[in-house]
């Protein structure tokens, strides 16, 4: 916290009861040097991890399907979402979380894992960096059926689904998930699979928006 143009005047816990919800009052310069007095609400639950595994020899990724409340109430029938697997540090560094999370939610545990980049998920009320990672797996590294953790109440489906098929379900809406869209173009943008063009099973829709 060194920008010389913001002065933190006031932080008010509003609740704890999960994470941690804030009210901070600050003074803020604006580039023409006048001075303003703001306030936001921000939202901290720590900061994350999410991986997205892919099979080159199959071209199939892991994806993970789950009941998500927010989603629920704010327009997703049934509240469940396609997701990579993800999960919060807690005392771990990023590449730890992963790793436990990975066995956890997917079952498979993976040993070279690359983180990507990082990126703050939602900047104007939540805290959270979160970082992402791919790592490739193979049927032998699965040593249990994933699910999530039991004293959590995760009640996790695993998906293999193929390549092109996940990125199609952008379009379709079948996945809307952020973190999921975003490493699934960066599969894409990155020639993970190492696709050909003219290779039928290469032909992968080009994401874009109109």
């Amino acid at each position: 916290m060194n920008n010389s143009s913001v002065k933190i005047i006031e932080e008010k816990l509003l609740s704890d009861n999960w994470y941690i919800l804030k009210k901070i009052t600050f003074d803020y310069q604006n580039p023409s040097g006048k001075w303003s007095r703001q306030s936001r609400e921000a939202y901290d639950r720590g900061n994350g991890s999410t991986i997205l595994l892919y099979n080159k020899a199959q071209k199939t990724v892991i994806l993970t399907r789950q009941f998500r409340m927010p989603t629920y109430v704010n327009g997703n029938p049934t509240g469940m979402l396609i997701e990579t697997c993800a999960g919060l540090l807690d005392k771990d560094n990023a590449e730890d979380c992963i790793r436990r999370e990975t066995e956890e939610e997917t079952g498979y545990r993976v040993t070279d894992v690359q983180k990507v980049f990082e990126a703050y998920m939602s900047p104007g009320s939540v805290t959270e960096i979160l970082y992402f990672f791919v790592a490739e797996y193979h049927k032998t590294m699965k040593v249990n059926e994933g699910g999530g953790a039991e004293h959590e109440n995760e009640n996790i489906e695993v998906l293999e689904i193929p390549f092109q098929e996940a990125l199609s379900m952008i379009q379709t809406g079948e996945i809307k998930d952020g973190k999921t869209i975003m490493l699934l173009q960066y599969a894409q943008l990155h020639q993970l699979f190492n696709l050909q063009q003219g290779d039928d099973k290469a032909q992968v829709p080009q994401l874009g928006f109109p």
